[in-house]
Order: C-alpha cells, then sequence, then structure tokens
C-alpha cells in the first residue's frame, strides 16, 4: 500500500512537470500583438503580409461608414492598447485630431501620392472636410505598393522575428497590386463612353489613371443632400455622355439616384470604393484583390469596354 502511495505521488508530480512544459495557447493567444487599422485597403494589407503573426483590429466595424464614423470609449481603449496603429488620413478620420496615440501611430497619407481636387470638387470639398486632397488614395495601385511597404516595414519593426514571411509576403502582395494595374490598363484602353456617373465621387484616382471621367451628384461628400440643381446637372450629363449605368455605394440612400436611373432608363449598380466593406463580403471573406476585379468588371461594362 506505501509502495502504491509512492507511486501515485511520483505520477502526479511527474504530470505536473510535464503540463508546465506544455505550451499555453490562450496565453499565446494573449501574446500577439495588436495591430489597429481604420480602412479596409489597410486592414487587407496587415492580414496578408502578417499573416497570423498579430491581432488585427479593424476600428470601422463592417457595415459602417467610414465618413460618418465615430469610435467608442470601449474601442478608444483598444486602441491605446495596440502596438501599432495605422490610420487612412488625409481628412478620412476626423476623430484622430487631439487623440493621443500611446504606441506608434502611423499616417498613411504621409506616404502616398494624393490626388489634388479642381476647383468645383474643392468647393464643394470644403463645406465638409476642409482641405483639397481626394482621401480615396487606397483605390490608386501604385500608392497601394507604397502603403504594402511601410506597413511590412513597421511590422518587421515591431516582430524583428518574422522578417522573412513578412518580406515573402510583401512580394506576393506587390504583385497581386501590379497584375491588377495590367488588368485595369487592359480592359479598360478602349471603350465606347468615356464617363461614369456616381452618388459620391470616390472614382477620381482611378478616373486619373484610367483616363475616364467621373460625374458625381454630391461630390466628394457622401452626407451631402443632392439639391433640385444637382439632379437636373447629372441628368443632362447622362444624356450629353451617352452613360449607360450610374453606380451608387452600400452606404449612401439610394433613392435618388434608382429615381434618376429610372427616369434616364440607364442601368443602376453598386460600386464598392472600398472605404469600408458590408458584413455580408466581410461574411464571405472578399479581399481587396477580389472586391477591385468585380470594380473593373463593373466599370468594363458601364464604360462599354472591348
Amino acid at each position: 500500500m506505501k509502495n502504491l502511495k509512492i507511486i501515485l505521488i511520483i505520477l502526479a508530480v511527474a504530470m505536473m512537470i510535464l503540463l508546465s512544459f506544455m505550451p499555453n495557447n490562450t496565453e499565446k493567444k494573449e501574446q500577439k500583438p495588436i495591430v489597429a487599422v481604420t480602412t479596409f485597403a489597410l486592414y487587407d494589407i496587415v492580414k496578408h503580409i502578417a499573416s497570423d503573426t498579430v491581432e488585427v483590429v479593424n476600428i470601422l466595424p463592417f457595415g459602417v461608414d467610414p465618413h460618418s464614423f465615430e469610435p467608442t470609449p470601449k474601442l478608444m481603449a483598444k486602441i491605446e492598447k495596440s502596438a501599432l496603429v495605422i490610420y487612412s488620413g488625409a481628412g478620412l478620420e476626423p476623430w484622430v485630431n487631439g487623440f493621443h496615440f500611446q504606441s506608434k501611430s502611423i499616417d498613411m497619407s504621409h506616404y502616398v501620392k494624393l490626388r489634388k481636387l479642381d476647383e468645383d470638387e474643392e468647393e464643394e470639398h470644403h463645406h465638409h472636410h476642409h482641405n483639397d486632397v481626394d482621401p480615396h488614395y487606397w483605390l490608386d495601385f501604385a500608392n497601394m505598393q507604397k502603403a504594402t511597404e511601410i506597413i511590412t516595414n513597421a511590422l518587421i519593426e515591431l516582430l524583428p522575428q518574422n522578417k522573412q514571411l513578412y518580406e515573402q509576403n510583401r512580394a506576393k502582395y506587390i504583385a497581386m497590386l501590379q497584375k491588377l494595374d495590367k488588368a485595369y490598363k487592359t480592359q479598360l484602353s478602349s471603350c465606347k463612353v468615356d464617363t461614369v456617373v456616381v452618388s459620391h465621387n470616390a472614382l477620381g484616382y482611378l478616373a486619373d489613371n484610367y483616363g475616364f471621367h467621373v460625374e458625381s451628384l454630391t461630390g466628394l461628400s457622401p452626407e451631402a443632400q443632392p439639391s433640385a440643381k444637382d439632379v437636373t446637372r447629372i441628368m443632362n450629363d447622362i444624356k450629353k455622355d451617352g452613360v449607360t449605368t450610374i453606380f451608387f455605394e452600400h452606404f449612401v440612400n439610394d433613392r435618388v439616384i434608382k429615381r434618376i436611373a429610372q427616369d434616364s432608363k440607364i442601368d443602376i449598380d453598386v460600386f464598392q470604393p472600398l472605404g469600408n466593406i458590408t458584413k455580408d463580403e466581410a461574411d464571405a471573406n472578399l479581399s481587396y484583390e477580389d472586391i477591385m476585379y468585380k470594380n473593373l468588371k463593373k466599370l468594363s461594362k458601364a464604360l462599354e469596354c472591348n
């Protein structure tokens, strides 16, 4: 009996020693540094470069309009705990003004080429954002490559032991962006129509890079209410330019757009400018690449490209 007790004690001690050397998955998960981002394009870059080495917090919940979003105190506390915060800048997130980031933060608009607004765009935009640049720079694939470089370097600085992984993922992501650029150049090179009509002009970078024009109902301000004059102007543009499709966004009220499409007898479709994505798109695990190819197909159809 005494020998049995000794054996049991030895087994219990051995079990405790064994358990102490086993990895604690919960603890390991908690130790992942948090990287917080504000727009879907930046989120997509971080997810592809970092893989599962960090916890990515999307500050802007899926399905929420980025132009009118204000983070809750709970979310702000999460941001403060982040090892790295990457925000879009260029006036897209007014809530960052005066906010003190405890860890490293990156305003990505400082590293990309920003599109200056023309006089008409600037007059409209100043009513709402008080700056003279188009904040939708992630629709320029060259800007996305620059953002990928900046994010990769920041991740290497944060977790240098993963440098090789991050550099390999960066090469793949940049190759994807270059392939996208080539596809847009090829498919939009020969088109019958040279103008698209949109509810909110987020397409300026694409239009400049691939040679088409954009007429918008509310300029760069999706929250602006179109006037009767705006509606008349757009309907005249549709007739003059032979426009076949009018685009709107998920986060913009489509009532006026639908009426214009019906009265003008043209098609209506959703264009995804990727400031944020819908919950359905998130549930479908769609990437920046997936959505930009969907956008290309819609643009090619609307412009009647060969």
